[in-house]
């Protein structure tokens, strides 16, 4: 047990999803998993533990932002010997390639936060996926019949940035293809304590063109990206 999560050791499987919102997380639990059971409820930062095709899986909550994945994915790798990490939740779009309702894999996650930045000196550090996952999810949202796109993404810890898309410039130019707040911490975690870790996102609004996804089409969509995710969870 730790001050943010009051599971018991062998509560959590060792490939677990890790939405930000509590909620979904909740969700996803008794959408997807079968005999799902909670184990962690601190802060309402909720975890489940179920199974997906009966094989054992848990979805734990990480929060909003890059400082609040680090607490929950330090603990999951340290306390509670989690060996595969799966982010699931939603980027903007920096890519008019990209549409919404694009599944999203985060080969790599460039970040403006300090906790990766400040890490390592005068290198810049390029935290990436896991390969052997990158591969599971690009094959199995191939073969739901998705359009996935694999490549760069972005995690920054500035929702609302002052020069808006223009902070962003460099990084189209470069074509990093949306924005989130966590995958960052997570790869560089999973790269400091020997995990893997992967990041798939649903495209719900295009920072460019202004596209948004309506309500029932962001549901759609998260479902197939759950799934996947799942499907590569299980089988890595």
């Amino acid at each position: 047990m730790t001050p943010h999560n009051h599971a018991k050791p062998g509560d959590y499987a060792e490939a677990v999803l890790l939405p930000g919102d509590p909620l979904r997380a909740k969700w996803i639990a008794e959408t997807f998993l079968s005999d799902a059971k909670l184990v962690n409820s601190v802060r309402n930062c909720l975890g489940f533990t179920g199974t997906w095709n009966g094989e054992p899986v848990s979805v734990q909550a990480t929060g909003m932002g890059q400082p609040s994945t680090a607490i929950y994915v330090h603990e999951l790798l340290n306390t509670y010997g989690v060996k595969t990490m799966i982010r699931v939740g939603t980027c903007g779009g920096l890519n008019t390639k990209v549409k919404v309702r694009d599944v999203v894999i985060g080969a790599s996650a460039a970040t403006d936060s300090t906790i990766v930045t400040g890490a390592f000196g005068n290198y810049n550090y390029a935290p990436a996926a896991d390969f052997s996952l990158l591969r599971a999810a690009d094959d199995a949202a191939r073969a739901k019949g998705k359009t996935v796109h694999v490549g760069g993404i972005v995690s920054s810890d500035i929702f609302y940035h002052p020069s808006g898309l223009e902070a962003y410039g460099r990084l189209i130019e470069h074509g990093v293809l949306g924005v989130e707040m966590e995958a960052a911490t997570l790869y560089t975690l999973a790269a400091r304590f020997g995990a893997k870790a992967l990041t798939i996102c649903t495209m719900t609004d295009c920072l460019i063109t202004g596209d948004e996804i309506d309500a029932e089409a962001r549901q759609t969509s998260l479902s197939d990206m759950v799934e996947i995710a799942l499907d590569v969870a299980v089988g890595g």
